[in-house]
């Protein structure tokens, strides 16, 4: 039977006879491609045909070996370092420091005598060597290579002749393997210029960072098969009207993905911040109305975020909700909570949410600070001075218990904070609060009693 042409989703890779309008497995317009197929065993690329099953009982288990990048914030959160062996996905917007931080790893692991390999389809070996100088004050490592190519089988052959210890590619959707007829960033080209660099990590023992464009819905573009080869996969994330940038891991084989990495963009690259909590409430100087501070958690670690409402009568028929940096479903819950259980009528107040400083909150321990910024814009109260607030709200108004408790109160005081408003069910030991005052609630409206009526009560005492 002759080969005949597939159409093939750019979305999702599934393959049609024909080409259709729409694809249907993810629903996507007008992503169908048409490739042409692969002659069998035409892109094999076999490196150890020798080696057969063994019983697990008898497997000898190496330890696992780690390139510093003495980047700390990027050390956290690959875990300890760059493992020996593994393929790293780096992914985010264009312009939000991918190849900077990416440049910077090189060269840190290039002046440890590591030899590094950085290979570029988008840039000029000139135009590396700028930036490189510019991020280091004219320093380069000796041991820092560059090759500037998009044909992937060009690259394997740089690879077999210099023999790095660490391999980055920027980025895999813009190289083409030479025996395919697509376009590079199809996804049978990214798949197969993947597949093939993977491959020549795995057989001879070496590490590669791959830069990786993403969609926009944020996703990694390509196959989804792109994101299980891999051994983790990096999001950097942030605004680029700000310095702040968040480095998140989604999956990590050889740590925990619970950990995040916070730079600052200047000049020479992106700076680790030493101190998140100081960076992200600075703005914060006096109490106002619709202004909270919470104690996040990420992972292990603490940061103090800062918290702002603005709720105010709504002007149409329909009041609008405005959420950036938290989960509109979440908010809405806790809005609908506040109007069945304080009687607040927010349904009848245009709402604004947002969190200083471009971060993201998915935890739950920031509800009952949320709550509490809502109702003091729509009071037009301020919190307490210099105090933390943190909890779960159930959907009756209990507030339920959060982790790591004792850290956050700790930040807290760290931080200059006088005391903190906590739920009443968490456990808590002395150690390290002196001369802190927290206050336990059990529901909202106790937080409301504490919080907003210690004035009335004063004056009707």
């Amino acid at each position: 039977m002759p080969n005949t042409a597939l159409f093939e989703c750019q979305s999702c890779g599934s393959k049609y006879p024909k080409w259709k309008g729409q694809c249907e497995a993810c629903h996507e317009w007008n992503t169908l491609v048409e490739t042409k197929p692969i002659k069998e065993n035409k892109l094999k690329y076999n490196y150890n045909q020798e080696s057969t099953a063994q019983a697990l009982a008898e497997v000898v288990q190496e330890p696992v070996f780690y390139y510093k990048t003495n980047i700390t914030e990027l050390d956290r959160v690959l875990g300890e370092g760059l493992v020996k062996g593994s393929i790293v996905l780096l992914g985010g917007e264009p312009g939000i420091g991918k190849s900077t931080l990416s440049l910077q790893a090189c060269q840190e692991c290039a002046k440890q005598s590591m030899k590094v390999l950085y290979i570029s389809a988008e840039e000029s070996e000139a135009q590396i060597k700028s930036r490189a100088m510019r991020l280091d004050n004219g320093k380069i490592a000796e041991t820092l290579w560059v090759f500037s190519q998009t044909n992937m089988m060009a690259i394997i052959k740089e690879c077999e002749r210099l023999d790095p210890d660490i391999v980055l590619l920027d980025s895999i959707q813009v190289v083409q393997h030479p025996e395919l007829s697509s376009l590079e960033g199809t996804v049978s080209q990214v798949r197969h210029c993947a597949t093939t660099l993977i491959n020549w990590v795995k057989a001879h023992n070496k590490s590669a960072i791959v830069i990786g464009h993403i969609t926009k819905d944020g996703q990694i573009a390509g196959p989804k098969v792109l994101e299980h080869l891999v051994d983790a996969i990096l999001y950097l994330e942030g605004d680029r009207h700000f310095q702040n940038r968040i480095l998140r891991c989604h999956k990590n084989r050889y740590g925990s993905t619970d950990h995040i990495g916070l730079f600052e963009m200047k000049e020479n690259g992106l700076i680790p911040i030493k101190d998140p909590s100081q960076a992200f409430i600075e703005t914060s100087q006096d109490a106002s109305p619709g202004s909270v501070i919470v104690p996040y958690t990420q992972g292990n670690r603490v940061i103090l975020l800062e918290i702002q409402a603005l709720v105010i009568e709504s002007g149409y028929g329909m009041a609008k909700r405005n959420f950036v940096g938290i989960n509109p479903n979440r908010a809405n819950l806790l809005i609908a909570a506040l109007d069945k259980l304080c009687y607040l009528k927010l349904s009848a107040h245009d709402i604004f949410l947002t969190v200083i400083g471009g971060f993201s909150i998915t935890d739950p321990s920031a509800d009952l600070a949320i709550a509490v910024a809502l109702i003091s814009s729509l009071k037009q109260q301020s919190v307490i001075d210099r105090v933390g607030i943190c909890g779960e709200v159930g959907l009756t108004g209990e507030i339920r218990p959060v982790s790591h408790i004792d850290k956050r109160l700790i930040e807290l005081k760290k931080c200059g904070f006088s005391g903190g408003i906590i739920p009443k069910k968490n456990a808590l030991s002395p150690k390290n609060l002196d001369q802190f005052r927290y206050h336990q609630v059990s529901y909202i409206k106790d937080v409301l009693h504490y919080i907003f009526m210690k004035d009335y009560e004063k004056q009707h005492a």
